[in-house]
């Protein structure tokens, strides 16, 4: 017997459903409705004038994507950010531009004890204790570079070239020795450092600051010349780091000239003249890659010299051969004296350091 609301016929066959299980798989569940972009208006709505069929529903995706599209925002906000932080912590930045000291220079002329002796070049190298020593740039040898904290070997070996450069252009170089330039040695310096040294070669000074002698060697042109070029040099270099980003070289070295009285008359004997410098550079990374150098101290003795002369800063000024100090020697200096007064600084030429007869 048919059941309320069977067909006549009664129930299909296949089960209670009869054929709805037919159509089961093709039912669309309650999520995939709800997921769709187009919805059927109702009988009502379509009863309107030019009513459409179906209407678009505010889907998912437009919402998804303006949420997407404001996180990408916020990434791209916060990695800019952190760029920024990380570049003001960054300890790799170039360190802060520094400007290099004014030199510091002593200038010590040292007085012989007798007679210069005199001879030919030859003769004066063979009998001192420059017998040794190689002639000119060959005598400036460097040393075995290391790296160090935060220098490689490569920056260590170019600021000793740097320093090497400085000697061989301040010491050796003619056109230095007679005072007709000084622009190799310029070219070599910070320029922080150049305005102090041009006045110092056009005003020098025995103020510890303005010595040309502090700088450069160079004899008065119109009283001494240098006879023989193959000046003989010894010395060491040292360096160290003083800081994570300031390497510092000092060079110790001693010079031999032979020089003799100028003039265009037949030459007279010559006699040895020595010149010792110790100069203490400072390098930072910029100067090394510019190929400079700032110039810290700078000590020097030079003799045979007389202590009298009115200026021994400027030109150095050699006592020739057969020429003897005017001066009574150096004079010594009283701690317990009254008054401000300070005596010139003078040193005594030892005997040995003079070529034997």
């Amino acid at each position: 017997m048919a059941g309320r609301g069977d067909p006549p016929e009664g129930p299909p066959e296949g089960g209670p459903g009869g054929g709805e299980d037919e159509y089961r798989s093709v039912v669309f569940d309650e999520s995939f409705v709800r997921a769709a972009r187009l919805q059927e208006f109702s009988a009502q709505e379509r009863m309107g004038e030019h009513a459409q069929a179906v209407r678009s529903r505010p889907g998912r995706l437009s919402g998804s994507g303006s949420r997407q599209a404001l996180l990408l925002v916020l990434l791209i906000l916060l990695a800019f950010g952190t760029a920024i932080y990380l570049g003001v912590r960054n300890p790799y930045l170039p360190p802060p531009d520094q400007r290099a000291e004014p030199l510091r220079s002593t200038v010590i002329p040292l007085e012989p004890p007798g007679t210069v002796p005199g001879g030919t070049p030859a003769e004066l190298y063979a009998h001192s204790p420059a017998a040794q020593y190689r002639p000119a740039a060959a005598g400036i040898n460097l040393p075995v570079a290391k790296r160090t904290a935060h220098f490689s070997e490569g920056q260590v070996v170019t600021a000793m070239t740097i320093a090497k450069d400085y000697l061989v252009k301040s010491s050796l170089d003619p056109d230095v020795l007679a005072g007709a330039t000084d622009r190799p040695v310029r070219l070599l310096l910070d320029p922080d450092q150049l305005a102090q040294f041009d006045r110092s070669m056009e005003s020098p000074k025995d103020d510890g600051r303005h010595a040309a002698a502090g700088w450069l060697v160079r004899f008065d042109p119109a009283k001494v010349a240098v006879a023989d070029h193959d000046v003989r040099v010894h010395g060491t270099f040292r360096f160290s780091e003083t800081d994570t980003d300031v390497l510092d070289v000092v060079s110790d070295h001693t010079f031999a000239y032979a020089v003799r009285p100028a003039g265009s008359g037949p030459p007279g004997e010559a006699s040895l003249f020595t010149v010792r410098r110790e100069l203490h550079f400072r390098f930072d990374r910029e100067d090394l890659r510019m190929h400079r150098a700032e110039l810290v101290t700078s000590t020097v003795q030079a003799g045979p010299q007389d202590c009298a002369a009115s200026e021994t800063t400027g030109s150095l000024r050699p006592l020739l051969a057969g020429q003897r100090a005017t001066g009574p020697g150096p004079a010594g200096t009283d701690p317990y004296a009254d008054g401000q007064g300070t005596a010139p600084v003078c040193g005594a030429l030892a005997p040995k350091a003079q070529p034997s007869p």
